[in-house]
């Protein structure tokens, strides 16, 4: 009884001290003429991030492959910061041609797109493989961002210049320290032991992905960098088993991050005058930190990318 009391006050100090030393975004600055788009942003930590986003001035696109709750984040946003500039566009990157139509509308339609924040995620014990022959993981975590950040590139390139470049910010997570690259497995459709190595996998390549792309944007006026969120209590956990991810949601709730301060380094990457200073990042709690060591392997990054070249069918 000792012994369990002690756990939960030791517990309940560490949730106070993490709760204190949440960072917060600073940037006081303004989006209008400006066109962000959050995939993910109909829910959770996406939610937030577009919300402020809109609060800003910007036209916002937000994007989800659910309709109902795409309708009901866009009446959230509006009513929220008094933009009506806000549109929700349906997305299912568990699909290669639901991201072709996707982006293919963006680039008919819009005549600009400044910050792109691939928030979408998922997780969770969830092996099943896509109609496109991926691990449902890796492909909403990472190659359905990748293929959509391509897709994107030319629209990013036209709206930026060298005084204000154009925005990505890759939502990746501390998992990706435990992540590892199999080139001859990379769509993870081989059963792995631990469910949450699907995940971290998938962190691991969105955070490779993100240095190498940085290397191919040189001189274009496009600034690329990932984050790390935090733990956050979202709709994320979802995808485990019963009563266990509400447990998890909401230990990480109580004693870690809500969704709002989950965004708040993304919103810092995506508005900071000095975060868009630098390309290929890590940037974790509002400030540029490092990843794990292997994500700094060229060689690494390069045999990622131009595999996921030939998995998503880039040409």
């Amino acid at each position: 009884m000792i012994l369990l009391i002690f756990i939960l006050v030791v517990i309940v100090l560490f949730g106070i001290i993490q709760k204190k030393t949440n960072a917060k975004c600073e940037s006081n600055k303004r989006l209008d003429g400006q066109t962000v788009l959050v995939t993910g942003g109909t829910a959770g930590m996406g939610l937030e991030i577009a919300t402020e986003l809109a609060r800003r001035g910007a036209r916002v696109l937000v994007a989800c492959p659910f309709t109902e709750e795409g309708a009901s984040a866009r009446e959230h946003i509006v009513r929220s910061t008094g933009n009506h500039d806000v549109e929700f566009l349906s997305l299912d990157l568990a699909s290669l041609a639901s991201t072709h139509r996707f982006a293919a509308n963006i680039l008919s339609r819009e005549p600009r797109l400044d910050i792109l924040v691939n928030n979408a995620g998922v997780g969770g014990p969830l092996d099943r493989t896509t109609p496109d022959g991926m691990n449902f993981v890796m492909q909403v975590n990472y190659f359905g961002k990748f293929l959509l950040t391509l897709l994107l590139l030319p629209l990013l390139k036209k709206s930026g210049n060298p005084a204000e470049p154009s925005r990505i910010v890759n939502t990746a997570s501390i998992l990706h320290n435990v992540g590892i690259v199999d080139i001859d497995n990379l769509k993870c459709k081989k059963i792995k032991f631990f469910n949450f190595e699907y995940y971290s996998d998938s962190k691991f390549c969105v955070v490779l992905f993100t240095r190498e792309l940085a290397k191919r944007l040189r001189g274009e006026n496009v600034v690329v960098n990932s984050v790390n969120p935090g733990a956050v209590g979202t709709r994320i956990f979802d995808g485990w088993n019963g009563l266990f991810g509400g447990v998890v949601t909401w230990f990480f709730l109580c004693f870690f991050k809500t969704p709002w301060q989950g965004a708040q380094t993304a919103l810092h990457v995506a508005l900071d005058e000095a975060a868009g200073d630098v390309s290929g990042e890590y940037f974790g709690n509002c400030h540029q930190t490092r990843a794990t060591s292997r994500a700094y392997d060229e060689n690494l990054a390069k045999e990622v990318w131009e595999e996921s070249l030939r998995i998503v069918k880039f040409h």
